[in-house]
């Protein structure tokens, strides 16, 4: 899974992907934690506020500081997703 925290390096970005790293250290397993700071690949994503979570490519959140327990739902409901149990495991989540 790969993690990307999209901001400019303020306080909330950089809270942000400290909490990304501790969700990943707490989810366990091989996750990529990637800081992304150049303006035109966060508009690429059509963020316009940032700190902003993107998991496997999609944006997850913009705009707000999440805790790390926000961030592991985040990523169990991304893996869940992409998993071959995706309607099933989904559904519960709607």
């Amino acid at each position: 899974m790969k993690i990307e925290i999209l901001g400019t390096g303020c306080t909330k970005c950089k809270a942000l992907e400290e909490a990304a790293k501790q969700a990943v250290a707490k989810v366990g397993g091989f996750h990529e934690v990637v800081k992304v700071e150049d303006m035109v690949e966060i508009m690429n994503y059509g963020v316009m506020s940032t700190p902003a979570l993107v998991i496997d490519g999609e944006v997850k959140s913009t705009g707000k500081l999440l805790g790390v327990e926000e961030v592991v739902a985040l990523m169990k409901g991304a893996s869940c997703c992409s998993s071959s149990e995706a309607t099933s495991c989904c559904e519960t989540q709607k």
